[in-house]
């Protein structure tokens, strides 16, 4: 049963999956409007609350933001916007700050319960979401390197050449986000991946040479996980199932499957299973007709090696 109505004003997709229903807000993980620049500093009850939890810690161990800060590893400004709870804290963040306070588990306790992923377009972030718990993640792409499987300096350059501009600190929140997203190749052994990249995003060579070079390197590399897959679809090829875009598939584990559809300033979240089932059949006949897995290691291996 899918019913878009939410009773809180929002527009909400609740699935039902098993015994449960499965709720899932299309205006973004946290509300925002989809319009709000991505990075943007939002507000968040969750992350106040974790700021105040820093806040009160600290003070109980007689430590100034001053004193606190190069203990964790981050600067002043950084604890100050973590503690107002205008600034998302990383990882590293959580665990330093957990070690330095002695925080009895309560900060690491309270960080898996923040509700906003900077860096993160609104219109992604329950997809993102979705993302840390599934058990099968498919994607194709043929506009450019999914964020997946993107080197840092291809990442920099994409948010570089991004419009309207981005500044420094919104390119830092990016790539935060999308590092973070990464690990989940490595940090989820059990979950399979699998890729179909366009031959022609390597052959326009983004960010030069050097940078192509390093980024064949970084997905030869991820190629070697034994849960992730990649296949390249040449770039001639007379029968091609994908031609009406991007497509992203996974499997929640409930056992439901989930789609997704980006656009240039808007995603589309699929919950529909006949819709889900056309972009499952299209997707398995892209695997047919992509270059075998040691094929397409054999042409990114040829590809790098004339740049």
């Amino acid at each position: 049963m899918v019913d878009s109505a939410g009773g809180d004003g929002t527009d909400r997709i609740v699935c039902a999956c098993g015994g449960g229903t499965y709720a899932l807000d299309t205006t973004g993980a946290d509300g925002a409007d989809a319009t709000a620049p991505p990075g943007a500093p939002e507000a968040s009850d969750s992350l106040k609350a974790f700021g105040e939890v820093v806040k009160a810690f600290r003070r109980r161990a007689r430590l100034t933001q001053e004193q606190f800060a190069p203990k964790v590893r981050y600067s002043v400004p950084t604890v100050a916007s973590i503690e107002q709870g205008r600034r998302f804290p990383q990882r590293d963040f959580v665990e330093r700050a957990e070690e330095v306070l002695d925080a009895f588990g309560a900060l690491r306790g309270a960080a898996k319960h923040l509700s906003r992923q900077p860096g993160l377009a609104s219109w992604f972030r329950q997809w993102a979401l979705l993302e840390t718990e599934a058990v099968n993640l498919y994607t194709y792409e043929c506009r450019l390197i999914p964020g997946l499987l993107q080197s840092e300096p291809y990442a920099r350059t994409l948010f570089v050449n991004q419009l309207p501009l981005l500044g420094d600190e919104q390119i830092e929140a990016q790539w935060a986000a999308r590092a973070e997203r990464q690990r989940l190749l490595r940090d989820r052994p059990n979950t399979a991946f699998s890729f179909i990249l366009e031959e022609h995003t390597l052959l326009r060579r983004t960010g030069g040479a050097e940078v192509t070079r390093g980024l064949i390197d970084h997905i030869l590399e991820i190629a070697e996980l034994r849960n992730v897959e990649v296949q390249i679809m040449p770039l001639v090829r007379e029968a091609h199932a994908g031609l009406d875009g991007p497509i992203q598939l996974l499997e929640h584990p409930t056992h439901m499957w989930f789609g997704y559809c980006e656009g240039q300033e808007s995603g589309q979240f699929v919950s529909d299973q006949k819709v889900v089932s056309t972009l499952h059949m299209r997707y398995a006949r892209m695997r047919s007709q992509a270059l075998s897995l040691d094929d397409s290691v054999g042409l990114l291996k040829r590809l790098r090696g004339v740049l």
